[in-house]
């Protein structure tokens, strides 16, 4: 599922990652626009895939344990999700302040094979999830694990502390400013409201469609990340992005099962979606 690559990575650097042929499942809403006028609604969507190539996920109802839009005030957005529908959501802007959007869903139990799933613990990062196995005889076992998603979207605004204000979800990643401005990403990444340190965070780029207008997902590139780089002891880690456009930023925790009858582990999926204006020449 997801070929192993080598991760030297010190504490909050950031370095160029060559694209990876990853077939790795990444998890993101999609606004119609990352800038919203006042009055003007916006619809989410929500895609699973790679390198922002990926199919539209219905909304399932029994599966969103939350989905807020955080404005001027938290709207619970479910009341405008239908079941089956390929709109996760619909917020409508009362300002021109921006909104984070932010969902969770339950878990899903998996079953991976054991080549498999250690691959993929090395592509995420999961060092200490590989570590535990290896000291504990299991290299040789499938893995057993259950994941829930935490993906936010950031509809950009004048108000940048809707953008650095946590949600509340159980793996977040919150930037410590706005994320469509210029300069460098500054990130935390919070477990149950908590920073966590040592985690892998990624970033991939793709260009606009048009203004702040993102393209159709089912037709953009499998693309590597950009850059990447791991969380230190406070939970920060700092991501040069070297261009504007569409940036999905991603990244993954695993702990031991609290359910060892459904499951050996249990994995939060973490994403941030945002749109920067391409700089100019």
């Amino acid at each position: 599922m997801k070929p192993s690559i080598t991760r030297a990575l010190l504490a909050s650097v950031v370095i160029a990652a060559a694209p990876v042929p990853a077939r790795a499942h990444e998890f993101w809403l999609a606004p119609s626009t990352y800038r919203a006028a006042t009055g003007e609604t916006v619809k989410l969507t929500i895609f699973v895939g790679t390198g922002f190539r990926g199919e539209i996920k219905p909304y399932a109802a029994p599966r969103a344990v939350r989905f807020v839009a955080s404005a001027a005030r938290v709207q619970d957005l479910r009341a405008t999700s239908v079941n089956g529908d390929d709109v996760f959501g619909r917020w409508v802007a009362a300002d021109d302040g921006g909104a984070m959007i932010a969902y969770e869903s339950n878990f899903v139990e998996i079953e991976l094979g054991a080549p498999e799933f250690e691959r993929y613990l090395a592509l995420e990062g999961l060092d200490h999830v590989r570590k535990e196995r290896a000291k504990t005889g299991l290299t040789k076992e499938p893995g057993r694990e259950r994941y829930a998603r935490c993906p936010k979207t950031w509809i950009a605004g004048k108000d940048s502390k809707r953008a650095t204000t946590p949600t509340g979800l159980t793996l977040e990643l919150v930037p410590r400013t706005d994320p469509a401005a210029a300069g460098p990403l500054d990130l935390d990444l919070l477990y149950h409201g908590k920073p966590l340190s040592g985690a892998l965070v990624r970033a991939w780029n793709q260009p606009l469609a048009t203004g702040m207008r993102p393209a159709d997902g089912a037709t953009r590139d499998s693309v590597g990340p950009v850059v990447e780089g791991r969380t230190d002891t406070a939970g920060h880690v700092r991501l040069v992005l070297p261009r504007g456009g569409e940036w999905l930023v991603s990244a993954v925790h695993m702990v031991p099962s609290r359910d060892p009858r459904a499951s050996d582990w249990e994995s939060f999926w973490a994403s941030l979606t945002f749109a920067r204006p391409a700089k100019r020449p």
